[in-house]
């Protein structure tokens, strides 16, 4: 890995709230998602989309990677969301409901018309059934799309499913969108947890989502950035065996076969071991 951008807590706030939108930048979150969507009324959509703007091209956030959620496809809004966000030059368009390669390549031509710097590339929210299905079609469609967000809320709606522990209504849908990020090498964030109370419950999700290979998740209240920081940065026992392994594979070069702690290392487990401490040394850069 040449580069890695930590993205283990990316919080949703919606861009009607002033006060919410100051907050943010005191928030410790790696990324931040400028709502024009579910959580703006329809009335108050057109300011809200003009303070989005305005906080992306501040500077004022740091570190944090900003992306502004923009209406869907064909609401009333989302012509002139995606004209201004692509304006304002955030780190990325995050867009609902993305549902096949075609709406791929028609996003990101409506970004460079409207004059989308080339550092703002395109999120697109995987939220439905034909999402899922078309999700490798979808993930290798542009170069410009960097990131799958999952929308599991819409999902298990869509799938007449229920919100459950262990999230196994879902399971085979999550497995296939992870499939299809990394056979086209993006990146790919969890859905929400809805229960802001349920820390237990909350940290349990987080925990399943970095088993399964998610870069971090989506958040919907600032008290579950601590939660998702630290579930999806590498403990310290991880990043002492990834250099202790990785120093055993240099040690060992040339003798045949090579152990650490008793297990047999490949080359495998060396390029994993590599990422781990990519991912570590990206984190502790952030300060």
């Amino acid at each position: 890995m040449t580069e890695f951008t930590p993205l283990r807590s990316v919080l949703y706030m919606p861009s009607s709230n002033e006060r919410a939108l100051e907050k943010a930048k005191t928030i410790p979150c790696d990324g931040l998602i400028l709502d024009l969507e579910d959580a703006v009324a329809p009335d108050a959509k057109p300011a809200a989309r003009e303070a989005a703007c305005a906080a992306a091209a501040s500077g004022d956030y740091g570190r944090r990677t900003l992306t502004i959620r923009v209406n869907g496809i064909g609401t009333e809004w989302h012509d002139a969301d995606l004209a201004a966000a692509a304006q304002a030059g955030p780190h990325a368009v995050v867009v609902p409901k993305v549902n096949s390669a075609a709406e791929v390549a028609q996003l990101v031509d409506a970004l460079e018309r409207h004059g989308a710097p080339d550092h703002t590339t395109l999120w697109a929210m995987i939220e439905t059934p034909v999402a899922i299905l078309d999700a490798l079609a979808i993930a290798r469609a542009s170069e410009r799309l960097s990131t799958f967000v999952l929308g599991t809320n819409d999902l298990v709606k869509e799938l007449y499913a229920e919100h459950v522990p262990g999230r196994a209504p879902i399971l085979p849908s999550l497995h296939t969108a992870l499939l299809a990020a990394r056979a086209a090498g993006i990146a790919i964030l969890d859905g929400v947890y809805n229960d802001v109370k349920n820390t237990e419950g909350f940290l349990a999700e987080c925990q399943q989502g970095r088993e399964m290979g998610f870069d971090g998740k989506t958040l919907i209240h600032p008290g579950q950035v601590e939660g998702a920081n630290a579930a999806f940065a590498p403990s310290e026992q991880a990043v002492a065996d990834a250099e202790g392994l990785i120093q055993a594979w240099e040690d060992g070069r040339g003798s045949g076969v090579v152990t650490y702690n008793g297990r047999m290392v490949e080359n495998l487990h060396v390029e994993s071991a590599r990422r781990v401490l990519d991912i570590h040394r990206a984190i502790r850069d952030l300060g």
